[in-house]
């Protein structure tokens, strides 16, 4: 349904961005045919680097009036094909948009360009005193873009919120060229519908965000880590909502089965934890501006956690040894997928549900003969499901996980759960759409996308079955 790029379109692209930013060699451009997501590799007929908005409302007039698809892509990280361009046509890298425009100490606020790395930008407002909140594990080389695309969470949503809790405005480029601002520099703001958050979350299928103003924090004075072993992970499930009964709101609280430890351990020849007669493991944060009452709500933690036979609790108090515990967390990730090809889930639920998600994840991971195992952030419900390829795995293998992710994800639903908690649906998850979603919902959300791209060329491909 899509037309190929032409010469004439090409030779426009060059004279407009210059032709050391139009790159159309399969060398060139491999570095954009995949993201993270299994083992998926779709070739772009072309990549292109715009230096600003201006940019992009021309190449964008230009495709639309060609009908070529437009993918825009960040820092790659994502876990769903999001940025896959699995039509072909323009992969827009966004890297060269990658300045942090202001910071507003008066106001706690600042504006960024999509392709500055949030940890980059989390450093540089620490600088000043102040927090941006969202922490996804791939902060060292994710793009803000990526995570307004995907509305990123990580370890410290339960407490601060998510991505699209801290956005204010945005400047975003149509289709058609037109460029809009979504919201204002207010921390109120009921004029009109909320296109802000509407785009937070649409993964680049409505518009091409060039510029974001987002909400600060003061930084935390004080933090307090806690790493608790449990023998049975369905009490460590258990103690998570029993910690938010008592009054405590901790700033992370990440859930990690054992053979997710050991795939981090065993990747980075550290080992912190002892996983030998321990199923799961509870990383628990606490922090805020008062010392002793950052003490007290580890205190509080500590007797929930006594109730759920809960092993030695180690306190970690040196910012080396809270960052040597951290980096087991954020490398899970990349340790399981390390050597191996995964299907990735991101199921979400009730916070007091998580048991019987473990339960329900363990037991179709036995049922179909696969390795199925869980991390993730617990205090907010957000279990990461892993469910490996054997090696001599093949399409029977890609048949049989299907199956397994579909009873999980139906399961998920029945909790009151969804889907995609943080890494959104993109090009795997889409035929699973019809879970949570009957006809009648999933026709007006293609009919939102039909209005903001009537020719249907951003990102085609991706969040609608088929």
């Amino acid at each position: 349904m899509f037309k190929p790029l032409s010469a004439e379109l090409l030779t426009e692209f060059r004279a407009l961005i210059g032709p050391e930013y139009v790159l159309t060699t399969a060398e060139e451009t491999e570095p954009w045919t995949h993201d993270y997501t299994e083992d998926l590799r779709f070739q772009p007929e072309v990549v292109l680097k715009p230096a600003n908005a201006a940019d992009i409302s021309a190449i964008l007039r230009l495709c639309n009036e060609a009908g070529v698809p437009v993918t825009a892509a960040g820092g790659r990280t994502g876990l769903s094909g999001g940025m896959l361009a699995v039509h072909g046509g323009v992969i827009l890298a966004m890297d060269r948009l990658n300045k942090i425009l202001e910071i507003d100490e008066r106001n706690l606020q600042a504006s960024v360009e999509p392709a500055v790395i949030t940890q980059v930008f989390q450093d540089a407002v620490a600088e000043k005193g102040l927090l941006y909140p969202v922490d996804p594990a791939s902060r060292g080389s994710c793009f803000i873009g990526g995570n307004l695309a995907e509305s990123s969470g990580g370890m410290r949503a339960l407490k601060y919120g998510t991505t699209r809790d801290y956005v204010l405005d945005l400047e975003v480029v149509l289709p058609s060229g037109e460029i809009i601002h979504t919201g204002a520099r207010t921390l109120k703001n009921a004029t009109g519908y909320d296109l802000t958050r509407l785009m937070v979350g649409s993964e680049g299928t409505l518009g091409i965000i060039t510029k974001g103003t987002f909400k600060l924090v003061p930084q935390p004075a004080f933090r307090k880590l806690m790493l608790a072993p449990f023998p049975k992970g369905e009490m460590a499930c258990e103690a998570v909502s029993a910690i938010f009964r008592a009054g405590v709101i901790p700033s992370a609280l990440e859930f990690m089965e054992k053979d997710a430890i050991d795939f981090a351990q065993n990747y980075l020849k550290e080992f912190p934890f002892d996983t030998s007669s321990v199923e799961a493991h509870l990383l628990i944060e606490v922090d805020g501006q008062d010392e002793m009452g950052v003490m007290g709500q580890a205190e509080k933690v500590f007797a929930v956690l006594e109730g759920f036979e809960c092993g030695e609790i180690l306190f970690a108090d040196s910012p080396e040894e809270q960052a040597r515990l951290w980096r087991i967390r954020r490398t899970i990730g990349e340790a399981t997928r390390a050597g191996n090809v995964i299907k990735e889930e991101d199921t979400c639920v009730p916070r007091a549900e998580l048991a019987s998600l473990w339960k329900c994840v363990k037991e179709t991971g036995k049922k179909y003969g696969l390795q199925a195992f869980c991390f993730g952030h617990a205090g907010d419900g957000n279990l990461h499901v892993h469910i490996l390829r054997p090696k001599d795995g093949g399409q029977v293998w890609e048949e049989i996980a299907r199956k397994a992710v579909r009873e999980i994800f139906a399961y998920t639903i029945q909790l009151g759960g969804t889907l995609s908690g943080e890494h959104g649906i993109g090009w795997v998850q889409k035929e699973f759409m019809d879970i949570p979603f009957s006809p009648i919902e999933l026709e007006l959300m293609k009919g939102i996308k039909k209005v903001f791209d009537p020719k249907g060329i951003l990102n085609p491909g991706k969040m609608f079955p088929a």
